[in-house]
């Protein structure tokens, strides 16, 4: 049977990554050179980034990274008019898991064989009131806290980082007063504090927490979930069933689902897809009617069910 056409390809990597990134990005390059013509741009900033997208040509894009990495990348197609353009994905992330709710091998040579055999599907993607956008997950408090608590440690930890990172924010933390209303209808009024909102395409974060276990990437539908967990024995409880993906059955987490998210309060900061922003009073996150597309596993059709 004949192999597929494969449009050549533009390979985007991080020109800051260290040896055993490099590794895997060569053992990605050496699959995709045996049927694709390759051009690699190593980029170092959002900057370097927009520069690599409007120079492609009709190459397509293929990120090698975590969701950072691809969150830049579609920025830069959102800025450029070009969010229709598929791009592929090699999955070199500390946390990865766009890629893991997606079904995408870890493995770079896999993951190679992906881009080089699969189809493009249209996923979900959320764009903020300041231009921002979401193509994973976005958090208010103690994820926030958590990940600022995490980018000091993972050079050292890894995805360990990830786990260390919230223990310390969980430990700290001792909530913010932020009213969250879903498509208009208020799920919290703000006049008491909350420990964490959670707003998800994608079902996990931090490298497989699974904040809102039963997103679907592609239903054109944010998942919402608030926690109120703010006393010490109760953060204590609300992490460890976080990490199992059984924290939605507690009382003191409420849930909803829709197009358009708002968050106003105290001062916050946020965590999209592993960036943080902020402090802010009021963001508001909205569906975009597009989407974007990544190439997924041949026959894959919609995205893998939670498992």
């Amino acid at each position: 049977m004949a192999l597929p056409t494969v449009t050549d390809l533009l390979v985007i990597t991080n020109a800051a990554a260290g040896s055993a990134h490099q590794e895997a990005v060569d053992a990605a390059l050496d699959t995709l050179r045996e049927r694709a013509d390759v051009e690699v741009a190593a980029t170092s900033s959002p900057e370097d980034c927009d520069a690599a997208v409007a120079r492609r040509g009709g190459r397509r894009v293929v990120v090698c990274g975590g969701d950072g990495s691809v969150h830049f990348i579609v920025t830069a197609l959102h800025r450029s008019g070009d969010l229709a353009d598929p791009i592929g994905l090699i999955p070199l992330g500390t946390g990865n898991d766009l890629a893991r709710a997606l079904g995408l091998p870890l493995d770079p040579r896999a993951a190679a064989e992906v881009v080089l055999d699969g189809e493009p599907h249209q996923l979900d993607l959320m764009v903020d009131d300041d231009g921002g956008l979401v193509v994973n997950a976005v958090h208010v408090g103690v994820g926030a806290a958590a990940a600022l608590a995490a980018a000091a440690l993972k050079p050292r930890l890894g995805r360990l980082a990830y786990v260390v990172g919230g223990v310390s924010a969980g430990a700290k933390a001792t909530g913010w007063q932020v009213a969250v209303r879903v498509d208009g209808q208020v799920l919290v009024d703000g006049k008491q504090k909350v420990l964490q909102v959670g707003i998800g395409l994608g079902r996990s974060v931090g490298g497989g927490s699974p904040l809102t276990p039963h997103s679907v990437l592609d239903d054109q539908l944010a998942d919402v979930v608030v926690s109120k967990a703010v006393g010490p024995l109760a953060r204590l409880g609300y992490g460890l069933r976080l990490r199992r993906g059984s924290h939605l059955d507690r009382p003191d987490v409420l849930t909803a689902r829709g197009k358009q998210v708002e968050a106003e309060g105290e001062p916050f900061h946020y965590n999209a897809d592993g960036e943080i922003h902020g402090p802010v009073e009021r963001r508001t996150w909205t569906i975009h009617p597009d989407g974007w597309r990544l190439v997924v596993p041949p026959g894959a059709g919609t995205v893998p069910p939670t498992t």
